[in-house]
């Protein structure tokens, strides 16, 4: 089974979990993974000014330490969100390792930018953002994280993340599952820079094109 037909199944398993978001109007929710880094992440930021796009960023703590003048241009300029301090494998982490991972990248987040919670996160959420590193996450982590965070997940995954993509293919299938409330995840890395750099800006023109507007989660 594809991951698309996984991602199915998940929502339906899980669905405290939020996948979509508003879907009244056409509005889209663009997403990245993994970042900042050098590079990668200002291209995105210098594409996202150039279209007049809203994204939300799920910033390792890691790179937010190791790239600190990045991150506050993503703060100043998109809003962003906890994604684990080393973009650990919940499935792989006992809890109490999971719960630290996540309490550092707010700490770092705090430090770089002064808030662990972006200024510009949307108002259809009362509580913070998290989005699991890879999508892992334990029943025992999610009865601990629920309470404080909204557990973010996706409606697109671009797979740009897969340095032997067809990029073609992916693209077209990525605008093709698009409707309005979906949340789609490229990633501002090193690994997945080709192939999000060729894809992004294409699926945004086609997303612009369609009359979608970008929002903020």
């Amino acid at each position: 089974m594809n991951v698309y037909g996984i991602r199915h199944i998940l929502s339906r398993l899980f669905p405290h979990f939020v996948w979509r978001g508003s879907t009244s109007g056409k509005t889209l929710y663009l997403t990245f993974d993994d970042g900042p880094v050098e590079g990668v992440t200002e291209w995105v930021l210098d594409l996202l000014k150039e279209k007049k796009v809203k994204a939300t960023f799920f910033v390792v703590g890691d790179n937010v330490k190791k790239f600190p003048v990045v991150m506050q241009r993503v703060a100043t300029e998109q809003s962003y969100a906890n994604h684990t301090f080393h973009h650990v494998k919940g499935w792989s982490c006992s809890l109490e390792h999971y719960l630290q991972e996540i309490k550092r990248c707010d700490e770092a987040l705090k430090d770089v930018t002064g808030y662990a919670v972006s200024s510009k996160q949307s108002a259809l959420f009362a509580k913070p953002l998290f989005r699991p590193p890879y999508g892992r996450i334990k029943g025992s982590q999610v009865k601990e994280v629920l309470p404080q965070y909204e557990i973010i997940m996706w409606d697109v995954l671009t797979g740009d993340y897969d340095k032997h993509l067809n990029i073609e293919r992916a693209l077209r299938r990525s605008c093709q599952q698009t409707r309005p409330g979906s949340i789609i995840v490229f990633h501002d890395s090193y690994k997945a820079e080709r192939q999000m750099k060729t894809m992004l800006p294409r699926y945004i023109d086609y997303c612009l094109e369609q009359g979608y507007t970008f929002e903020w989660l």
